[in-house]
């Protein structure tokens, strides 16, 4: 069993006030893949890097599979980190990368004869195996990366923004390797990204974290439908949730609104319970339409996702109507 657990956890380092973690307390299920999510500095790597081993907790305990690991050194704790850097040896071939761990534990040829040829199979290294890492690609060397990982076998993975370094199309491609990887070993995953639409796409839990603090644990669409407060609302989802401030649609509280439940239409088509606005700039996207609007005199922005290519020239007078029945208060 990999299940990981976290007892109040909290992290100092010297000279800084506020902690770089503070009372984490969270149980991972065995064979989970849980992604932590936030901005810069909110503590996501310290709390991965503590899993680790590579930091210490300041206060509170982790433990794998119910063993406490707290104090235990990394070769000790049966976990496989996945770097943003890669962290492969230049001066070895795919191969030897692959295998390097299993020699330094003196485990038999064939076992890591096999070990080495299911990760390669698997991620389609085959071709590559007598390579040095500079003749590889970005997302092949990741894939090495990956694949040293996996020949381990080990109780827990852990990636820390694995996919940073790629382009666009090399980050799609590698996150569904990376989710055909979990659905295949079942195996226990922790996930660090600042980016939304890895943590959505990936994520079968997300922690949002800010500030060293969780502020919210939950199935991607509960937390993009029923963010749990203002901060949430504002960092899941692109573009992120309209939020509306009372005296708009709501005189005691902010309301929430995603943009594709706000709907913009020309002034003339207006209706009673509708806010009034001008169109500041449009950004068609092919498939879809954003439109930001300037609502009323309070120089508050909304923003609405419509379908296809919806033309609204800066400037013009709209109406705004919202889908009161999917808002969220705060």
């Amino acid at each position: 069993m990999a299940e990981v657990s976290f007892k109040g956890v909290r992290k100092f380092y010297d000279g800084v006030e506020r902690p770089a973690v503070e009372d984490f307390t969270l149980d991972v299920r065995d064979g989970e893949f849980l992604v932590l999510v936030g901005p810069s500095g909110c503590g996501k790597s310290t709390t991965l890097r503590m899993v680790a081993g590579l930091e210490t907790p300041s206060a509170g305990t982790i433990s794998i599979g119910g063993r406490d690991v707290t104090r235990l050194p990394p070769k000790d704790r049966d976990i496989a980190m996945v770097f943003q850097n890669y962290a492969l040896y230049p001066h070895m071939t795919v191969k030897e990368n692959l295998s390097f761990a299993l020699r330094l534990r003196k485990r038999p040829k064939a076992e890591i004869e096999r070990r080495v040829a299911e990760a390669a199979d698997a991620l389609g290294l085959a071709p590559y195996l007598s390579r040095l890492p500079k003749a590889l690609s970005g997302g092949q060397r990741q894939r090495v990366a990956l694949g040293r990982a996996i020949v381990r076998e080990p109780a827990v993975f852990l990636f820390d923004e694995p996919l940073s370094n790629l382009d666009a199309k090399m980050r799609v491609e590698m996150r569904a390797e990376i989710i055909r990887l979990h659905h295949r070993l079942g195996a226990t995953m922790i996930y660090v990204t600042h980016d939304q639409t890895e943590a959505m796409t990936m994520g079968e839990r997300i922690v949002v974290m800010s500030e060293g603090r969780i502020q919210q644990v939950a199935a991607p669409m509960e937390i993009y439908d029923r963010p749990a407060n203002e901060f949430v609302a504002g960092f899941i989802g692109t573009p992120p949730m309209n939020l509306f401030p009372p005296g708009t649609l709501s005189q005691g509280r902010t309301i929430g609104i995603r943009p594709e439940h706000v709907s913009i239409l020309p002034a003339a088509e207006s209706q009673p319970g509708d806010l009034h606005g001008k169109v500041d700039f449009s950004e068609p996207l092919g498939s879809e339409t954003l439109v930001h609007v300037v609502v009323g005199t309070t120089g508050f922005r909304a923003t609405a996702r419509l379908q296809g290519y919806a033309p609204f020239n800066p400037g013009a007078e709209v109406s705004v109507r919202c889908d009161i029945s999917r808002a969220v208060e705060f």
